[in-house]
């Protein structure tokens, strides 16, 4: 165990309200104790470090000027909450996160009133900001009362159009709340696009000095001697852009930059602002991602998220890969077929390390776009690019892709374009969560018309399916596969183009088949040598394709069986809804036909290790082999007996 560090004042915080009686001097000290306290307890679990580093004065100083939960502190994705949770009652549990049965890692309401709103998708912040100043305004019940509304945003979720949405919103209903726009130029990936740019130069065309004096507070709320400075300060940001600042143009009144990593500025501005807005007001704070820690500072990503590490040398404890990632698959294969065809791009939506494209941006940076954190754009972008003769690839986490959904029907279902969906982190995703299993895009993919939708069982599958979809031109096409490693299977040189609607028989049995869809195959397959040391031996199938089934192989093996299973790491709805609804039209039940259907379980499962989540969702190899024993009867006959 790591050892922990000295915290004589963050020893005596249990509340947010323990941060009153400390002087400004001492709120330096506890920042520090903060940092190392975030640091040390990262190392035991891993998990998000950077955001959170950069973040330390910030949620020092909200903390003490502000009187959570009355006042609602909303953390945009919430990657960067870590600290606030160590501030807000749950520094015992800090060891426990991420974890089974352990704290979040994200902010949940159903965890601490001191988390208003759950996250972990971007660029909600505003909008539920938004929504508490209204509801205070308008009288909502609330356990902990209503106070100020405060979203902490990053500028990587402020390249999504949702977040301005909401401050168009905000301007116009003219509500007092409070946006701080924790810039670091750094959210998962580096910041792309305009938006960026504008951030940069509103900070490096002006001396940063001369902002000083702007830091105190927008010209309206100051005293009389401080006006004259800060008007200057202000006009010179004002003069950056036509008609004032963005911001500004929103309806917003714009303070900053300030360092966000200087108390002496924090404190006082946020007490003003407290003190004395009226309306909407954005402060424009900048951070350091992985602040005070040298490893994450270092690091390519500062340290976003991490295993277990060693303090001292930031060195992490990452299990030896026993077989490549799907997600290293995917991005390998991609990049080998562009090499053969010019016509193939990239698109994702700010992960491109995530998504394995991180290969692809730097072999042909020309066809790889990063759109940032906007998958409605991101879709239709590539449907674009497809109406305009290209080969896109749009990659995307699961999870991530239900942003863009309606314009996966508007824009590219309902014109039959040829986009090429790559669906990462397919099924349960472990540490994260509920909040980005990737657990609905078989239902919310195979339910469209002219869709196609494919799962490999295997890495060796992937890299057909990646071949397939690039030789698909007759509409769209999607392909999903999970986090992590595949089943160390032997690999083709290439990938094959497959044969659409067709699966693939894997082993000859009898009385019962089994139909997989996706990587639940290893666990069938083990479930398999169970039940072989029984007597019972099940005809297993890959179904490769949910859309469109392959009627052939489903109606065979519901001919041939007295039982026939289902299996997929998807919700209710999906491949086993469709083979269902294909068997009752062929009027398969009315001769006998026992059929189930394996899902995941119609609740959001908490976050464990992966194979803790399927085993409470039942689609590990013993619930494999004990849905088999049950549909023929066997554990009944067992009790008779």
């Amino acid at each position: 165990m790591a050892s922990r560090p000295e915290t004589p004042l963050l020893d005596r915080v249990q509340t947010p309200a323990d941060l009153k009686r400390f002087s400004d001097a001492e709120l330096s000290r506890l920042a520090h104790e903060l940092r190392a306290e975030t640091i040390a307890a990262v190392s035991e679990t891993g998990g998000h470090l950077g955001a959170g580093l950069g973040v330390v004065e910030l949620t020092v100083a909200l903390h003490a000027v502000f009187d959570a939960p009355r006042d609602k502190i909303i953390w945009d994705v919430s990657h960067q909450s870590y600290p606030h949770k160590i501030l807000t009652g749950r520094r015992d549990r800090m060891r426990t996160i991420r974890q089974k049965d352990g704290l979040s890692g994200f902010t949940k309401r159903s965890e601490s009133p001191y988390d208003p709103f759950g996250a972990a998708h971007s660029s909600t912040s505003i909008s539920a900001g938004l929504g508490f100043a209204v509801a205070r305004d308008l009288g909502g019940a609330s356990d902990t009362g209503h106070g100020d509304s405060i979203a902490v945003i990053g500028d990587g979720a402020m390249s999504a159009g949702m977040a301005y949405e909401a401050m168009n919103n905000a301007g116009g209903l003219n509500k007092r709340m409070i946006v701080i726009l924790n810039d670091n130029e750094m959210s998962i990936a580096p910041p792309t696009g305009a938006m960026s740019s504008y951030l940069s130069r509103l900070y490096a065309e002006a001396p940063f000095h001369d902002l000083k004096a702007a830091a105190k507070g927008a010209v309206s709320l100051l005293p009389e001697p401080f006006r004259e400075g800060a008007r200057r300060a202000k006009d010179m940001i004002k003069g950056m852009a036509v008609g004032g600042t963005l911001f500004e143009a929103l309806g917003f009144s714009y303070l900053g930059p300030i360092d966000g990593h200087d108390l002496s500025q924090l404190l006082p501005v946020l007490r003003t602002v407290r003190q004395r807005a009226t309306g909407p007001i954005l402060i424009h704070v900048l951070t350091q991602k992985g602040k005070g820690y040298a490893p994450a500072e270092a690091a390519s990503d500062k340290g976003h998220a991490t295993a277990k590490f060693d303090v001292i040398t930031g060195k992490q404890a990452k299990a030896p890969s026993n077989a490549p990632s799907y997600t290293k698959v995917f991005g390998e294969t991609l990049t080998t077929l562009a090499a053969d065809d010019p016509r193939i791009c990239a698109v994702t939506a700010a992960m491109p390390d995530g998504t394995g494209l991180n290969l692809f941006a730097e072999r042909y940076p020309s066809r790889c776009f990063d759109v940032g954190i906007a998958e409605q754009h991101g879709v239709t972008f590539a449907a674009g690019l497809a109406a305009g003769g290209m080969r896109p690839f749009c990659a995307m986490y699961s999870t991530f892709l239900q942003r863009g959904y309606d314009q996966v029907v508007h824009d590219v279902a309902i014109q039959r374009l040829p986009v090429r969906f790559a669906i990462d982190r397919a099924g349960l995703v472990g540490a994260d969560g509920a909040t980005h299993a990737g657990s609905y895009d078989i239902a919310y993919m195979a339910n469209l018309p002219g869709m196609v939708v494919m799962a490999a069982a295997d890495e060796a599958e992937l890299k057909h399916m990646v071949a397939t979809a690039a030789a698909h031109d007759e509409g769209p096409i999607a392909f999903r596969y999970p986090r992590g490693e595949g089943e160390g299977v032997e690999m083709p040189e290439r990938g094959e183009v497959l044969e659409i609607g067709k699966g693939r028989m894997i082993r000859e049995g009898s009385r019962v088949a089994i139909l997989s869809f996706g990587t639940r195959m290893g666990e069938v397959m083990r479930a398999c040598e169970t039940l072989d040391a029984q007597g019972i031996t099940p005809t297993v199938a890959d179904a490769r394709f949910a859309k469109p089934l392959d009627r052939d192989l489903i109606l065979t093996l519901a001919r041939e069986h007295e039982a026939l299973i289902t299996i997929e790491e998807g919700a209710v709805g999906g491949f086993g809804s469709h083979v269902a609804q294909l068997l009752a039209e062929e009027g398969v039940f009315d001769t006998g036909l026992r059929y189930r259907s394996m899902v995941l379980p119609d609740i959001f499962i908490d976050q464990a290790s992966p194979a803790d989540m399927y085993a409470v969702a039942g689609l590990n190899a013993a619930d494999i082999a004990a849905k088999v024993l049950s549909v023929l009867g066997v554990e009944s006959i067992g009790k008779r007996a």
